[in-house]
């Protein structure tokens, strides 16, 4: 169980005949409370989706009560008609829950600068309202429903030592640079917490989870995380603990996002350390795992550590400091070049693990940062190159 295992949340996915394929298209989460507390981040793309306009608009109050999802359609450059197209989702889905509409969010992804069919759609709210439940079979459906390119649902759960739950679904194999939240996530707890507790829970676990992966350095127009809580469990914990396992399950799905990132062989991940400070660090390790010759180089099992010194020279000095001759770069624990030249021989690295570490020491303070990635395939760029097909 996942996102239904928080006591006051129901769920399901179904088939409403979005995509062609015949595959589930539409998810609903909806929570029975007793609270109705609500807390998002969105992506902070300049091109935003209609299901994000309308989602921050009615989660503006720390408020809802439901969520609409749908794969199939992002619904993102498709004017008033789209925004539309959204509210009236919103709207119908109140309809068959006895709701207001402001008390429904709205989530879509899929291919950019096409309508919706909105008939089917609404169909299939009507479909999934009637389907709701609580289980496993319940969660599985509703992960299954937001997948795009994915190749495997993704959901994760944790409890807290009081007895709060958090659980979690996610979407995600490519577009994963985000910019305060990524992909599609909806969290749900049966902690008796209000909306500024939520926010600030949320906002700091997505910053060191969904914020710190960069897939391949594209930010998508429908970023959007959800948290949801429900005041079931009667319990209120302690802001730590419950930051604690919101982190835990947003890290748990962050992960599994990479795993999945479009035709990737490695899972990356940059570290960066000794840097003067934590904005510091991250600059390096985001340039770093957004190289494409570096990407490249792990793709073919090769520890080109001239790549990462040359993407770590590329941001800029006010950015983060640093000298050239206190560089030094770790690959999978071997340490390839030191204060700015070769070291250990290349040919001591086994880059044949699924995950590959990258360490990089600045030597130019004690911050520290970390980014996740993956590298560069040819499965990447012919998965990308048909998608809209």
């Amino acid at each position: 169980m996942s996102i239904t295992r928080p006591r006051g949340f129901r769920a399901t996915g179904v088939a409403a005949g979005i995509k062609s394929t015949g595959a589930h298209d539409l998810a609903l989460v909806v929570n029975d409370g007793p609270r109705d507390t609500a807390a998002a981040v969105f992506t902070a793309n300049r091109v935003k989706a209609a299901p994000v306009l309308w989602s921050q608009q009615a989660v503006a109050d720390g408020r809802a009560r439901a969520v609409v999802l749908n794969s199939g359609g992002a619904n993102a450059c498709t004017g008033p008609d789209g925004f539309a197209d959204t509210h009236r989702t919103a709207e119908h889905a109140a309809e068959e829950l006895g709701l207001s509409s402001q008390d429904v969010l709205v989530c879509s992804t899929g291919l950019i600068g096409e309508r919706l069919p909105i008939d089917a759609l609404l169909s299939g709210v009507t479909t999934a309202a009637g389907a709701l439940a609580a289980g496993p079979d319940a969660d599985a459906d509703a992960a299954r429903a937001i997948m795009t390119t994915d190749s495997v649902p993704k959901t994760a759960t944790a409890t807290t030592a009081s007895g709060v739950v958090v659980g979690g679904i996610a979407k995600g194999a490519g577009m994963l640079a985000p910019q305060l939240a990524t992909m599609l996530v909806v969290l749900t707890t049966d902690a008796d917490v209000d909306a500024a507790t939520a926010d600030a829970v949320l906002r700091a676990a997505t910053a060191t989870t969904f914020d710190r992966v960069d897939s391949d350095a594209c930010m998508s127009t429908n970023d959007t995380v959800i948290l949801l809580a429900s005041g079931a469990s009667g319990i209120t914990p302690g802001a730590d603990e419950l930051a604690g396992a919101v982190r835990e399950v947003a890290a748990d799905l962050a992960r599994q996002l990479v795993a999945d990132a479009e035709g990737a062989s490695h899972d990356v991940h940059v570290v960066v350390r000794a840097a003067t400070t934590e904005r510091a660090a991250l600059a390096v390790a985001r340039e770093i795992a957004r190289s494409n010759l570096v990407k490249a180089a792990v793709f073919g099992n090769d520890p080109n550590w001239g790549r990462i010194v040359a993407a770590a020279g590329c941001v800029p000095e006010e950015v983060a400091p640093f000298a050239v001759e206190d560089l030094s770069v770790s690959v999978n624990g071997v340490e390839v070049c030191r204060a700015g030249g070769a070291h250990r021989d290349r040919s001591e690295v086994d880059m044949t693990p699924r995950e590959t570490l990258i360490e990089v020491d600045l030597g130019a303070g004690t911050a520290t940062g970390d980014i996740w990635t993956n590298d560069l395939t040819h499965d990447y760029v012919e998965e990308n190159s048909a998608y809209s097909s």
